[in-house]
């Protein structure tokens, strides 16, 4: 009889401490929830869905709750003699005095967080400082400015850095956050971004985008946005060409988005009924004409530009349009006025094995406004392009070539413009020395004309801007840069700009060596010694 009531007494001091491991175990588990939430957070790791994480902790939070309440249940006179025993007494003091540092750091940290203010800048080039002119114009904003900071799993210290500072200079006028355009393609899109490290700021109704975390960037970007002016771009319209009023695979409705997101005013124009150019057109973009553009038509394009205004002309190969055997005016304008050829071709690239015909850029300008702020990880690819050359120089025009195809390598050659590519089908496509065009190959350039301030961006492909292929790779961003410097909204404004001083490293002489010896060797530990032998015979002496 014993023997069954202290087996019965034995398990039933079981059941509160299974209650208290369980306790113990969602205890571990919450902790390592919060630690994970903690690095998404922080984009140190990414998950597919946050709110699982959030779910899991209220899960685990609610049996801890449980497993300490059936202990407490089983285990009543163990849990009172706890909260009212002398230990308790003593250790509530100490819970207590934990409690209000860490009530104190946390709030002391979310009102510095919340209102940071400007610290001492005691670097000798004042690196830590921004830039006068952003600073007046920050500290001068008419309203509250939030800027959203769309960076996937890249790091967002050099953009956190300077919007705090920005944040901190402001006077309450200026927040940002941050948000990882991979987990939230919904936010990226009706902001209109594409591509990563971008930001977006925002005032009231107006909003304006920054391709890259820099002052000098920045600064353009708030100028755009305190200063908005009529923007306004046409997309010519009458020859098959792709358009932004409808949608589809094949329609600019991707682009023309983006372009409005920035503050533009996207419009079609119908130069052969219109015959003349609105005089708020800052950029004439004619993308992927089907049958060509007309002799009338030209000779309005070129007086436009020949008083400063801009085009950006899209021509895909003529085996894929209707042109045949037709003359082509606006071609022919192109070399006569600007020294750049549309080659009779179809860029054959062999870094694609699988899709040939699809252009690959992999040579980009680092000097032009246009590619200079693309990511280089980003290639641009061209789906049916034709080559573009320079057939000659005209007096003051400035030519530059964008992108360009691979050059051959000594093993084989990588691409080359295919000039008769109705040879080839059924068969196996080959460079044809002598007829073919060698790479690398231009597939897409400009030219300024600095005496009539005239630009032209000539493309040979209008498909990678078309929704089908704007989102693909640096597509995007290649498209809207080179309406942005065809509309001379790359302008760069008054910026001082940050030399940093430069510090070298000067080897010490023979003297200096043996003085750091002498230091680290010798006299330190000896005078550490010295206060050691001391102390012990000072305490010795004592008794």
């Amino acid at each position: 009889m014993n023997n069954k009531k202290n087996q019965s007494a034995a398990a039933t001091r079981r059941y509160p401490l299974i209650a208290l491991a369980f306790a113990l175990l969602a205890c571990i588990a919450t902790f390592f929830l919060i630690i994970v939430r903690g690095l998404v957070a922080m984009q140190v790791v990414s998950v597919a869905n946050v709110d699982n994480i959030q779910r899991w902790l209220l899960v685990s939070a609610g049996l801890i709750i449980l497993g300490l309440a059936a202990y407490a249940i089983m285990e009543p006179d163990r849990v009172r003699r706890f909260f009212t025993g002398r230990q308790a007494r003593y250790g509530s003091n100490t819970l207590v005095m934990v409690l209000a540092f860490l009530g104190i750091l946390i709030v002391g940290n979310v009102l510095a967080y919340e209102n940071p203010i400007p610290v001492a800048d005691l670097t000798e080039d004042k690196s830590n400082t921004l830039s006068p002119e952003l600073l007046n114009v920050v500290k001068n904003l008419p309203q509250k400015v939030t800027a959203t900071g769309f960076f996937s799993q890249s790091s967002t210290d050099t953009a956190d850095k300077l919007l705090s500072k920005i944040k901190s200079n402001s006077n309450g006028k200026f927040d940002y956050h941050f948000e990882n355009p991979d987990q939230n393609p919904l936010a990226a899109k009706e902001a209109g971004i594409t591509g990563d490290g971008k930001i977006l700021f925002q005032m009231g109704d107006r909003k304006e985008i920054a391709a890259f975390a820099d002052e000098k960037e920045i600064l353009q970007t708030l100028d755009r946005l305190l200063n908005p002016n009529p923007r306004a771009v046409y997309f010519l319209i009458g020859h098959g060409e792709a358009g932004v009023e409808q949608s589809g695979e094949t329609s600019l409705s991707t682009a023309k988005q983006t372009l409005e997101s920035k503050n533009y005013t996207v419009k079609s124009l119908n130069l052969i009924a219109d015959g003349k150019i609105p005089e708020d057109a800052l950029a004439i973009i004619i993308a992927g004409p089907k049958k060509p553009v007309s002799d009338r038509e030209v000779s309005i394009l070129k007086d436009y530009v020949n008083k400063g205004g801009s085009l950006v002309i899209m021509e895909d190969p003529v085996q894929f349009t209707d042109f045949g055997d037709a003359k082509d005016p606006l071609a022919d304008y192109l070399v006569s006025d600007w020294g750049i050829k549309l080659d009779n071709d179809v860029i054959i690239d062999l870094s694609n094995q699988q899709q040939p015909l699809f252009a690959v850029s992999a040579i980009a300008s680092q000097q032009h406004a246009i590619t200079q702020n693309i990511n280089a990880n980003l290639i641009i690819i061209m789906p049916q392009a034709r080559s573009i050359s320079f057939s000659s120089q005209p007096k003051d025009v400035t030519q530059t070539s964008l992108i360009e195809t691979a050059p051959p390598d000594q093993a084989s050659i990588n691409s080359w413009g295919e000039t008769n590519l109705t040879s080839a089908s059924g068969g196996q496509i080959a460079y044809d020395e002598g007829k073919d065009i060698l790479g690398p190959l231009n597939m897409a350039v400009t030219g300024e004309n600095t005496k009539t301030k005239g630009r032209v961006v000539v493309f040979g492909n209008s498909i990678f801007a078309t929704d089908q292929g704007f989102n693909a790779y640096g597509n995007g961003n290649f498209f809207i840069n080179s309406i942005d410097w065809a509309a001379e909204q790359e302008e760069l404004i008054k910026f001082t700009p940050k030399t940093p001083t430069e510090r070298t490293f000067k080897a010490p002489g023979q003297f200096q060596w043996i003085a750091i010896l002498l230091g680290s060797v010798f006299i330190i530990p000896g005078l550490v010694v010295l206060w050691g032998v001391s102390t012990w015979l000072a305490r010795r002496r004592q008794g």
